[in-house]
């Protein structure tokens, strides 16, 4: 599949999906509106020029971030803002050193917190028994991405990128010293916020056929390794095209979940959970 060039606001929304699924491969899709074009276009962004947002940028983005959904309303999320170089240089080095957290002027680090609900509780001089199980940290860790994702498409459509940080699990409990957490409060995930350097542009990323991740009624798998196989050679061009080298969807997953060092440190989740007062029962 060759790549268009996807970082031009005007593309047409086909050409989006043909570059996020590959010409042969275009799924049917319903009336289109500006909307879908923004998420048909989504990049991940990993250079940024270093100017300043645009002022209110952090309110919007917090405002789009707090329009999504939350379960029972609960909002067990919260977001630390973190501009000052030294701090982003000490959460880069967690991450092993992705510049593109230095570069970006904002940096989102995004909370599963259940910390509020604890001074809540203490507040009122009562229990919060529930906040101490597992569901409720996976909850916490839902809101937060669906607040998050909200942010995403806010920045976005302030012709602003983005890119979202996993690696700041590697080492939860020096994220949670960097930014002064209380006692359950963790970094899901981090996010850069930026303008794009056009000099190192990046394109539509492909993903798997919808027929490979969607099915009707009933969980089938039909021709999914065959599927996979051909994926995997849209993903190495992909790859070879962008300077990454020429590395298959299936190389990467294998890298990540073939052994736990793909882990970076977070096999050791559990653990640094429970130090940061997460009982996880």
């Amino acid at each position: 599949m060759s790549i268009a060039d996807t970082s031009n606001p005007r593309m047409n929304a086909h050409a989006l999906l043909q570059a996020r699924y590959g010409a042969e491969a275009v799924p049917p899709v319903g009336r289109l509106n500006e909307m879908l074009h923004g998420l048909f276009a989504h990049r991940t962004v990993r250079a940024y020029l270093p100017d300043a947002l645009p002022q209110g940028t952090l309110g919007t983005l917090v405002a789009a971030a707090q329009s999504a959904a939350s379960s029972s309303n609960l909002q067990l999320w919260s977001v630390i803002a973190v501009e000052d170089p030294g701090r982003k240089s000490r959460l880069a080095q967690v991450t092993g050193g992705q510049v593109h957290i230095e570069q970006a002027p904002l940096l989102l680090v995004w909370l599963a917190d259940l910390s509020r609900a604890d001074r809540m509780a203490a507040a009122r001089s009562c229990t919060m028994e529930g906040s101490h199980y597992l569901e409720s940290f996976v909850v916490a860790a839902i809101d937060a991405a669906l607040a998050a994702q909200n942010a995403v498409v806010a920045a976005e459509s302030m012709g602003l990128g983005t890119c979202y940080i996993g690696a700041l699990r590697n080492d939860p409990e020096r994220v949670a010293a960097e930014l002064g957490l209380p006692p359950r409060a963790m970094a899901v995930f981090g996010m850069c916020v930026g303008r794009e350097d056009p000099s190192h542009p990046t394109e539509i990323k492909p993903r798997l056929p919808q027929t490979v991740v969607c099915f009707r009624e009933r969980y089938v798998p039909q021709r999914e390794m065959e599927q996979v196989a051909e994926y995997d050679k849209t993903v190495a061009a992909f790859s070879r095209e962008q300077g990454m080298g020429d590395v298959s969807w299936s190389d990467r997953v294998f890298a990540r979940l073939g052994s736990y060092k793909g882990l970076y440190g977070r096999e050791r989740m559990r653990a640094a959970m429970k130090a940061l007062g997460f009982e996880l029962r």
